[in-house]
């Protein structure tokens, strides 16, 4: 079957970068793109009575979604959209093992785009922090937990999750140099190369830049002192 050929090329290294054919690379990037697209949030809140992008900060999340319908409602899109960057980024390795971090990361990335600019609702979606952690926790769980470590931090500091996500997305890329440059061992390299972690560092600050971006109006808002926040 041509669509499972995969040619191994030797590097430098002697470890393998598995060259795999455009029809799987598209498959993983419009899958995860597809799935991505899913907007657990506007579901979840229509079954509800609800159209969640009429309320509070308009934006499909989890966040909005647990102000305004609770904690149950909250909860539950978060865990879905954390599934919707799991599953494209942890599929490959049921069929391609170790060799499947190029499929993973490209999973990954389509289901951030697709949860972000979903074709289904007008292109206009969440944040991809959810989503973004899903995915991480197939591929590169180190880093994640040091985001999430953050991300706890500052909001139980300051009640706010723009600014807990906003330091997620900064420590992602930041948590990638550090194990490349201290902890190399730890690091999950994702192109199968070598372990320099140099493809975790690429995703990460990748990843954190489309954070940042998605965020630059609850950024307007925390310099306006308007912001929404779970303070008491």
């Amino acid at each position: 079957m041509i669509l499972l050929v995969q040619t191994p090329v030797v590097s430098a290294s002697d470890s393998l970068l598995v060259a795999y054919s455009p029809l799987v690379l598209a498959l993983a990037i419009v899958f995860g793109y597809l799935f991505g697209s899913l907007s657990f949030a506007i579901i979840v809140a229509k079954s509800r009575g609800v159209d969640i992008r009429n309320v509070g900060s308009g934006n499909p999340g989890a966040t909005n979604v647990k102000r305004a319908l609770g904690k149950g409602a909250g909860n539950l899109v978060f865990a879905l959209d954390c599934l919707k960057g799991f599953i494209p980024a942890f599929w490959p390795m049921l069929f391609w093992g170790d060799e499947s971090g190029l499929l993973g990361a490209l999973g990954l990335a389509g289901s951030i785009l697709g949860h972000s600019f979903p074709i289904f609702y007008g292109f206009k979606g969440g944040k991809g922090v959810a989503t973004t952690m899903g995915g991480l926790l197939a591929l590169m769980p180190v880093v994640l937990l040091a985001g999430v470590v953050g991300w706890l931090l500052v909001f139980s500091a300051f009640r706010v999750v723009s600014v807990a996500s906003i330091v997620f997305g900064v420590l992602l890329p930041l948590s990638a140099w550090g194990l490349q440059n201290w902890k190399h061992e730890w690091a999950i390299n994702i192109l199968g190369q070598d372990a320099s972690g140099t493809s975790e560092l690429l995703l990460a600050s990748l990843i954190s830049i489309l954070i940042l971006v998605r965020h630059r109006a609850n950024i307007s808002r925390l310099f306006r002192g308007e912001e929404f926040s779970f303070k008491k």
